[in-house]
């Protein structure tokens, strides 16, 4: 029987056990090496070679991740390992660190009950390290924290054993800082999830070498540091990894301080589901029942040329078996499942059954998206996976031939069906297509496939920088009129507080919830008692807050007015572009006696009239996405570094040294950013380091507004005549 046959019977033996699963995640900034590990971890297992791990990259299992070296899609894989005389199941996810596709981190994180953060020695706790520290602390998973590249400190940096500590034990405090800032606001994260060499729940290591060592393995195996620095200075890293190997420290620490799913869905079901808590469904997801009814979370969904959708995620309760019909949250019917299995990194094994605390791969469920609540009876669904950043950048794209256009089509409906942080918009009139996503390389990666994978010929436009519209100040009342004059509505707007905008975008505050839930997470936020009582609608960080009192026949209007609020909001008086954070009023409405004459073609148009006043009395001004900045580079290339970004209309922040170089921090407008990376490598002769995160959103200045504004209105073939009322642009 070959060896990955028997690894699946036994994590089939495992899997009715809860006790003894481990779900975990692998998070990092780029480059801190957690494919590496993931590979120890694997050969650990037996699942692949000793000699080829940390070479290999098994859990990098497209092309251009193994071309690019860095991992663009998160990796599933199913792995045991005996800690303490038992065998445990590891359902363990490999996410990828670049920012572009932290969309994949987020989704990862709800399948989990624990993050393993791995941490570069000489780099430290990183921007994307924050990011992905609080993405697993919002969904309630316990981090751990692995300290890579030591062996970097003693052979590069040639640092002893007191300094090396001294560097090390900064490093955890920095983590600790941030855990701890991160779990003030939330109740339900226990105050003991900051991690200490103590405790059992810091490693260190090189996985590039293959060995590491915690407090417990030391105690274990009798080395220090002091052998570590001596074994490696003398080169002798075969040997080292055979007295300390990498997997077993990695793979103890995870057995032993990671909470196993009856331990973690009692607390982590309150925070991602907003059902009955005192329901027997409730009861059956906390209990982590096999028996009861199936709730499975999709958290990812991926091609495969032969078996079709692949969709893969968290079964909370009762168990998956072919030939079910389940429901998927937001569509009708019912879908059957084709076949469950479990993924071994590239490979998916199929099994007759998954029962719950497993991550589980399915076929058949043609109607999810990363995102739906599979279950056997109609439920509320579990919250939807808030990401943190949203698409900042568009790309037009084309077939070459107008013979693939279906082809493509049906490609990018699919792309957005795998990756919920693209957005796609199609346009059937003109055959082009927009892609929005997190950045440059986000959108090069999807094209990149069209192209190679679905063999589609496309044509590409530069990209494009997405905007955004926001009021200054308050507006006074203004009108907007139905076109037969009998409707008419009256509005005010005013900028919203950023720690309101922060609380929708970050899912704290969403009309999905309970009102009374929502008005006290408005109130927290700052909004005054009685406006929090009044919300009517939430649309993208916009807010409409019903201030009438008793207007007939404004209920059964109240569709209408909250489509054309809609349809104004995406499409902002300067530029058409969305509007975000803005809080809007309606004081009162005269409506006519006759429903025939307040139909959709009369308050749709009214509404969106006095919204658009509304923002142009608010002196709405547009806005440009920002990034955070940070350029590690030799000190004789800062001035070009820094450079760089004031050459971009960026403002630098900070600079400093760390270790042999100069870090260099500050903000630039996205738009300057595009083409960066060829600017700064040929400014450094190739020196420098660098990586960029959204920072969100700011005003653009003043002398450029006119000239973006007529820049965008004529891309989208919009009249250039600003209207008169916007004098003050």
């Amino acid at each position: 029987m070959g060896r990955r046959k028997k690894i699946v019977q036994e994590c089939e033996r495992l899997m009715d056990n809860p006790e003894h699963i481990r779900n975990i995640a692998i998070a990092a900034h780029v480059d801190h090496g957690k494919t590496t590990l993931s590979d120890n971890l694997l050969a650990g297992a037996g699942m692949i070679s000793e000699d080829t791990a940390g070479e290999q990259l098994a859990m990098d299992t497209k092309e251009d991740e193994q071309e690019r070296g860095i991992t663009i899609d998160a990796a599933n894989v199913s792995m045991t390992h005996e800690y303490e005389d038992t065998n445990h199941l590891i359902n363990l996810i490999d996410t990828p660190g670049h920012v572009d596709f932290g969309g994949d981190v987020t989704r990862a994180m709800r399948a989990v009950d624990g993050a393993l953060v791995v941490v570069d020695a000489v780099e430290g706790a990183m921007p994307q390290t924050e990011t992905v520290l609080r993405q697993a602390l919002r969904e309630g998973v316990k981090p751990t924290l692995f300290i890579n590249k030591v062996d970097r400190l003693i052979s590069e940096l040639q640092e002893g054993p007191q300094e090396m500590q001294e560097r090390l034990m900064a490093v955890i405090a920095d983590v600790n800082e941030l855990i701890r800032g991160m779990a003030e606001n939330m109740d339900d994260i226990p105050t003991d999830w900051t991690v200490s060499v103590e405790d059992g729940t810091v490693g260190f290591g090189s996985a590039l070498y293959k060995w590491g060592v915690s407090m417990p393995s030391m105690q274990r195996t009798g080395m220090d540091f002091g052998d570590i620095i001596d074994l490696e200075q003398a080169d002798k890293r075969q040997e080292l990894h055979e007295r300390t190997p990498l997997s077993d420290v990695v793979l103890d620490m995870v057995c032993e301080h990671f909470p196993n799913p009856v331990d973690a869905q009692p607390r982590r079901v309150p925070r991602i589901w907003r059902g009955d808590p005192e329901s027997d469904l409730a009861d059956t997801m906390r209990l982590v029942d096999e028996d009861g009814e199936v709730v499975f979370m999709v958290t990812d969904i991926s091609m495969d040329p032969h078996a079709g959708e692949i969709a893969t995620g968290r079964v909370f309760s009762g168990t998956l078996e072919k030939g079910q019909e389940l429901y998927v949250s937001g569509t009708a019917g019912k879908n059957r499942i084709q076949s469950v299995g479990l993924f071994m990194g590239s490979e998916r094994e199929e099994v007759d059954r998954v029962p719950a605390g497993n991550i589980a791969s399915v076929t058949g469920l043609r109607d999810a998206i990363a995102g739906s609540t599979v279950s056997s009876i109609e439920m509320t669904p579990f919250e939807s996976i808030e990401h943190i950043s949203e698409p900042v950048i568009t790309k037009s794209v084309e077939a070459q031939n107008m013979d693939d256009l279906p082809k493509l089509i049906e490609t990018l409906q699919q792309v957005a069906k795998e990756d919920p942080t693209i957005q796609i918009e199609i346009n059937e009139d003109t055959g082009e297509h927009l892609i929005s996503g997190q950045g440059e390389l986000h959108l090069e990666v999807i094209t990149q496939r069209i192209r190679d994978n679905q063999g589609i010929p496309v044509i590409t436009g530069e990209p494009i920088v997405v905007y955004r519209e926001q009021p200054q100040e308050a507006s006074r009342e203004v009108e907007g009129q139905s076109p037969n004059r009998h409707n008419k509505f009256y509005l005010t707007v005013e900028p919203m507080a950023q720690e309101i905008v922060d609380a929708i975008q970050l899912g704290e505050v969403s009309m999905d919830m309970p009102e009374l839930e929502r008005r006290e997470a408005l109130q927290d936020a700052g909004m005054d008692k009685d406006t929090s009582q009044n919300v009517e609608d939430i649309h993208r960080t916009n807010i409409l807050i019903d201030d009438t009192k008793g207007i007939q026949h404004l209920n059964e209007t109240m569709e209408l007015v909250l489509e054309g609020l809609q349809e104004a909001l995406d499409d902002g008086p300067l530029a058409a572009e969305p509007v975000q954070g803005s809080l809007f009023r309606l004081h009162d409405a005269k409506l006519h006696e006759d429903t025939i004459h307040r139909g959709p073609a009369q308050v749709i148009p009214a509404v969106r009239d006095a919204v658009h006043r509304a923002l142009i009395d608010g002196e709405v001004r547009l806005l440009e996405p920002i990034q955070d900045v940070r350029i590690d580079v030799p000190s004789e290339h800062m001035g070009a570094a820094s450079g760089e970004i004031q050459g971009r209309r960026g403002r630098v922040d900070d600079m400093y040294q760390e270790g042999d170089l100069m870090v260099v921090e500050g903000i630039a407008p996205v738009e300057e950013m595009i083409g960066f990376s060829s600017d700064i490598r040929s400014a450094t002769e190739g020196r420098a380091s660098w990586n960029t995160e959204n920072a969100g959103f700011r005003v653009l200045v003043d002398n450029l507004q006119r000239e973006k504004i007529m820049e965008i209105r004529e891309r989208k073939g919009m009249k250039l005549e600003l209207p008169s009322s916007i004098d003050y642009i």
